[in-house]
C-alpha cells in the first residue's frame, strides 16, 4: 500500500509495528532536539520526525518497508493537499449545545437523543446545511477505522485554500464534536495498516480521494481551519490599477476576457448600492469562473484572486473577511470544472 500511495503522489512515512503513531527517530535525534525542518536524517533518506520524513520517492519507501516489513503507513496530508475527515466513535457525555457544532447554535427544540458520536454530529452538521452526510459519500475514499470510526478523504484543489488538522474536542478550532480533520500539519493512517486493534479498512466505493466538496471547504473556512499560505491567500494591500490577469497562451486573451471582464465588472458595479444587488452571488459566479479558467490555464490563479478581491472590497469594502471567503470558495470549487473558452459563447 505504501509504494501504491507515493506513486499516486501521496507523501508516506513509516508507522511503528502495530500502532498508528510514527516509527521512532534514530537515537541521535532521540538524544538531540532539534526542529524537523533541520534534521540530517532527512537527506540520508531516514524516516525521522515522522510526517516530516514523508516521501513519493520510491526507492527510499521500498528500503524503509525493506528494513521492516511490519510497518505500517501514514500518508502526510499538508504535501499531498489532502483533508481526511476524522469521525471519532466513542460514546461519552455530551458537551453543551454551543460545543456540537461551533459556531452554529443548535436550537433548544433539536431533539439530542441517541446523539452519542462523531457520526451523529457530522450528520447534523450536513443536515443544517442540506447536505448528503460525508460518511456515506461513495464518491470518495472512506476507511473504517478499528474503534469503529471512520476516515473520509478529500482532496483540496492546488491553488485553492490550504486548512489545518484539529480535534474535534478543541475549544478553539473544530468541525464538529467527535470530528477531527487532518490536514496540514498532520498525517492519517493508510488503509490496509494492521495495528494491534484491528485493521484499518476501505469501505465500498471510490478507492482515490474525491475533491474537497464546496460545502465543507466553507464549513472548514467558517470555522478557522484556512491557513494563510503563498498557496492560499493573496498579497496584501490594494491593486493598483484593474486589469485582466495575465493569460498563459495570449492567443486566448480576448476569449477568456470576453468570459470574465463582465462578471467582475457586474461585482464592481455593486459599489452603487449598498443592497439589494446579489453581490454575494455575483462575486461567487466570478470567482467559480474565473477558478474554471485558471484550471485550464487560461489566467494565472493568484492573479486572478487578486483581481477578484480587489473588485470585492471596491463594492462592500465594510466586509474584507466575507469578500475572501466568497472569493476562496468560488476559486476552489471552480478549479474542479475546467472552462475552454471554446466551449462558453
Amino acid at each position: 500500500m505504501a509504494i501504491w500511495l507515493a506513486r499516486k503522489g501521496h507523501p508516506v512515512h513509516p508507522l511503528a509495528p502495530g500502532t498508528k503513531t510514527p516509527a521512532p527517530n534514530c537515537p541521535e535525534c532521540r538524544d538531540r532536539r532539534h526542529p524537523p525542518q533541520e534534521c540530517p536524517c532527512h537527506a540520508l533518506g531516514r524516516w525521522c520526525h515522522g510526517f516530516h520524513a514523508a516521501t513519493t520517492d520510491v526507492p527510499t519507501v521500498l528500503r524503509w518497508w525493506e528494513a521492516e516489513p511490519g510497518f505500517g503507513a501514514g500518508v502526510s496530508c499538508g504535501p499531498a493537499r489532502l483533508v481526511a475527515i476524522d469521525v471519532d466513535n466513542h460514546p461519552g457525555p455530551l458537551p453543551d449545545r454551543g460545543r456540537l457544532l461551533p459556531g452554529i447554535p443548535v436550537d433548544d427544540r433539536v431533539d439530542l437523543t441517541g446523539l452519542q458520536s462523531g457520526f451523529d454530529t457530522l450528520a447534523l452538521l450536513a443536515a443544517y446545511r442540506s447536505r448528503p452526510h460525508p460518511c456515506e459519500d461513495t464518491s470518495t475514499l472512506r476507511v473504517r477505522t478499528p474503534s469503529g470510526g471512520m476516515h473520509v478523504w478529500y482532496r483540496a484543489p492546488k491553488d485553492g485554500p490550504g486548512f489545518r488538522s484539529s480535534s474535534g474536542s478543541s475549544p478553539k478550532v473544530a468541525l464538529a464534536w467527535q470530528v477531527d480533520v487532518r490536514a496540514v500539519g498532520g498525517y492519517i493512517v493508510a488503509p490496509a495498516t494492521r495495528t494491534t486493534a484491528g485493521v484499518y479498512e476501505a469501505l465500498p466505493g471510490a478507492r482515490l480521494p474525491a475533491p474537497l466538496p464546496l460545502w465543507l471547504t466553507t464549513e472548514l473556512a467558517r470555522t478557522g481551519h484556512s491557513v494563510e499560505d503563498s498557496r492560499a491567500m493573496p498579497p496584501g494591500g490594494p491593486v493598483a490599477a484593474r486589469q485582466l490577469p495575465r493569460v498563459r497562451s495570449q492567443g486566448r486573451t480576448q476569449a477568456a476576457a470576453r468570459v470574465l471582464t463582465p462578471l467582475v465588472d457586474e461585482v464592481r458595479a455593486c459599489a452603487t448600492r449598498p443592497a439589494g444587488t446579489a453581490f454575494s452571488e455575483k462575486l461567487n459566479r466570478a470567482a467559480f469562473t474565473a477558478g474554471g479558467l485558471a484550471a485550464t490555464g487560461h489566467f494565472d490563479p493568484q492573479e486572478c484572486r487578486r483581481l477578484l478581491l480587489e473588485a470585492a472590497d471596491h463594492a462592500r469594502p465594510h466586509q474584507p473577511r466575507r469578500n475572501r471567503l466568497i472569493v476562496e470558495t468560488g476559486l476552489c470549487a471552480g478549479s474542479n470544472r475546467p472552462i475552454h473558452t471554446e466551449e462558453r459563447p
